[in-house]
């Protein structure tokens, strides 16, 4: 993992990168690894890993069963400490139940995060993906409908640095897989107001988003309407759900704007 000049600097906390590595590296697929499975995810060894987890059990965020080793609850503390300082939900939530009751599917806000997006919202109605999306599940940004709105208001100098650190994965056949072909469908996503994903991250799931303002007109969120991929599935989102999420895109602009909130400096991309 190349090291950027801070990394380098007196002031970079090495054991604190690297705690926060081995918490990280806890996810769906390995969800009680071993001190071994540990260090082949984080590429750290086994005693910085040891130390680590050691060091997270004594806090009470890790929690060890012979071998393994599993989260406990207290990580939600960290989790729920953004989404209580984080306004822009408490007026997003009644127009995303309104939403969802409307128009019979899932829907979600999200927030760029780097190289994913960050679910911050979601009402559920049946599930759409292989996996359990809910608050703080992360999906790439360049895949889904809700990170190529937030991308297509970067500016180029961002939008170019935030490519330059991306691994493109074909996730199916579908799937939109080169820095210029993404660029391409970033212009198209800026001049229509929505993004449209069909069948690119999973086979059975097509999706519409479009962005979320705030009163200084950054886009700082984005909300989108899943549902189960068929023929007809696109121009459905398009004729019927696009209408619909507009009308959510207003209210909560429009509370926006009547609150006079802010995105805080942690909702921006980390290439801000």
């Amino acid at each position: 993992m190349a090291s950027t000049p801070f990394e380098e600097s007196a002031d970079y906390v090495q054991s604190l990168a690297r705690g926060l590595r081995v918490l990280r590296a806890f996810d769906r697929e390995l969800a009680s690894p071993s001190l071994s499975e540990l260090a082949e995810r984080t590429q750290l060894s086994r005693a910085v890993v040891r130390r680590s987890l050691l060091t997270l059990q004594h806090l009470g965020y890790v929690g060890s069963r012979g071998r393994s080793f599993f989260l406990t609850p207290r990580v939600l503390e960290l989790g729920y400490s953004y989404l209580t300082s984080l306004d822009l939900t408490e007026l997003a939530q009644q127009s995303l139940e309104q939403l969802s009751q409307r128009v019979g599917e899932s829907c979600s806000m999200a927030v760029l995060d780097g190289s994913d997006i960050v679910y911050v919202l979601r009402v559920p109605v049946r599930r759409v993906m292989s996996m359990a999306l809910g608050v703080g599940a992360r999906l790439p940004a360049f895949a889904a409908s809700m990170g190529r709105v937030i991308l297509a208001d970067l500016p180029e100098a961002e939008l170019a640095a935030w490519l330059r650190g991306q691994k493109f994965r074909a996730y199916t056949p579908q799937t939109i897989r080169t820095a210029s072909a993404l660029k391409a469908e970033l212009q198209r996503v800026r001049q229509q107001g929505y993004a449209l994903t069909s069948r690119e991250l999973e086979p059975g799931l097509c999706s519409i988003a479009v962005p979320i303002r705030a009163g200084d007109g950054r886009v700082v969120a984005a909300l989108n309407i899943g549902m189960p991929y068929s023929d007809e599935a696109p121009a459905r989102a398009v004729k019927q759900m696009l209408p619909a999420l507009h009308e959510a895109q207003h209210a909560i602009e429009q509370a926006i704007r009547h609150r006079g909130w802010l995105p805080h400096m942690a909702m921006r991309s980390a290439y801000d």
